[in-house]
């Protein structure tokens, strides 16, 4: 018998976590799947199902079924968001998107002001698209790619599969496991209550991720009852997606470039349970807070960690997103041959970063159940760029059109925040005894003050 890409990769996911015994069984509902050339819904389901089990293996109940609706885990992958009588957020800046270059393709990705600024130090001001696409098309694609990048902006030139892992990159990229993970030194912490109604509520996290991957894995662990506060520097913004992801969490603002913020950094993480972030790889290290020295500021902490382009090899440091791996690793190019048509082909949503999230999300459980048991902190980093290699590995078959939202996909209750009025679908994974709910409404950026309580 032939399994399923769904099989398939929920096999591979909670292999390589660790968790392939005791796991409980997984029904799929829902019916439908996203267009692509790549099992995009079966990739949602998995990654959702691998949290789903790590969740399973803390509460030590493999006998509880889990239900994954595949039809809403499509729909959470793009958004669970929907506000009412006010428009939703522009998702791009006006100039971010794919380009030809006189030899191929370019993405360039603008959303954050200083990477636009950095795209204009070495493209010029352009009043529209029209005319910066007028810019690109003299540049060849690699040589435009580095000097975005070497400016500090963010770029992607689309490169096949096949160019991907023969490039010095995509090789390192190929080698690695999907998680990274070491346990630490034994230490005095006191044993997790795990309330199956909440389990963790009472678990302090600290936030220290952007844009969707890591906000993803920090919004469902807020969902199970942990205590989540963001830090975001100051003056950064996320309008597109600040609904989307601060659901239940506490958001503040910290300079960690200061002597200052960097004392109450220390403070907060001394008291923290969990850490998750999402720097670019030497960046804490940098800052003072090198992985031996944050399990010493806080003895058994869980912490996982990301980063757009894995931990070795020549991009280890590059500033990276999903749609620039997509471009890069060869999804982009694989969709165009799929669609036939003359231009880059992403994904239907941003896979790359909400699978990532949830199986950041499935890291943390693991490790918490480490720390319960055995007493000993825990590390795990994950990579976008791998978990497109593991996406690429698969390629969807017969595929059904999704049925469209309608008013019994959303929760009962319609969401008040400081943004004003919404709707919010119906989280799709669930386990018995066990909901996934959140306790506050999405916050605005910097309107918690960093401090625990």
């Amino acid at each position: 018998m032939v399994k399923s890409s769904f099989s398939l990769l929920f096999s591979a996911m909670t292999h390589e976590l660790g968790l392939e015994t005791a796991l409980p069984s997984v029904a799929r509902v829902g019916k439908g799947e996203l267009a692509s050339h790549f099992p995009v819904t079966e990739f949602a389901a998995a990654s959702l199902a691998t949290a789903g089990c790590a969740l399973s293996a803390l509460l030590s109940r493999p006998d509880t079924p889990l239900y994954i609706d595949q039809r809403l885990a499509s729909y959470w992958f793009s958004t669970s968001h929907f506000p009412v009588n006010r428009s939703p957020a522009a998702l791009w800046d006006q100039f971010a998107g794919d380009y030809a270059t006189r030899d191929g393709w370019i993405r360039l990705h603008t959303n954050a002001l200083h990477h636009r600024q950095a795209m204009e130090s070495v493209l010029g001001v352009s009043k529209d698209k029209a005319a910066l696409a007028q810019k690109v098309i003299t540049w060849g694609k690699t040589e435009l790619e580095e000097a975005i990048v070497v400016a500090g902006g963010c770029a992607a030139a689309m490169l096949t599969h096949d160019e991907w892992l023969k490039h010095p990159h995509g090789k390192t990229v190929a080698a690695e496991p999907l998680f990274w993970q070491q346990c630490h030194a034994e230490a005095p912490r006191t044993a997790l209550a795990l309330s199956p109604a909440r389990p963790l509520a009472g678990l302090r996290v600290l936030d220290l991720t952007r844009i969707i991957a890591g906000p993803v894995a920090t919004r469902f662990l807020a969902g199970l009852g942990a205590q989540v506060l963001r830090l975001d520097p100051p003056g950064w913004e996320e309008p597109t997606l600040v609904e989307e992801v601060t659901l239940g969490k506490k958001c503040a603002r910290l300079d960690l470039r200061s002597a200052e913020g960097r004392e109450q950094f220390k403070t907060l993480l001394a008291d923290t349970d969990v850490l998750v972030h999402g720097y670019r790889a030497d960046a804490l290290e940098s800052l003072g807070f090198g992985a031996e020295i944050r399990q010493a500021i806080s003895p058994g902490l869980v912490d996982v960690s990301l980063n757009a382009w894995g931990w070795h090899g020549p991009w280890r440091n590059r500033r990276g997103f999903d749609s620039l791996v997509q471009m890069s690793s060869g999804i982009a190019d694989a969709g165009m041959r799929w669609k036939q048509t003359g231009r880059p082909h992403p994904l239907p949503v941003q896979a790359l970063d909400h699978a990532t999230g949830y199986l950041m999300a499935a890291a943390v459980l693991r490790g918490l159940k480490v720390r319960h048991e055995q007493h000993q902190g825990y590390s795990a980093r994950l990579s976008l760029a791998r978990t497109a290699a593991l996406l690429m590995s698969h390629r969807a078959g017969d595929q059904a059109e999704l049925a469209a939202i309608g008013p019994h996909d959303f929760q009962p209750m319609m969401e008040w925040s400081a943004f004003g009025l919404g709707n919010r679908l119906k989280f799709p994974l669930m386990l018995a005894g066990t909901p996934v709910t959140w306790a506050t409404p999405p916050a605005p950026l910097g309107s918690a003050t960093a401090a625990w309580g």
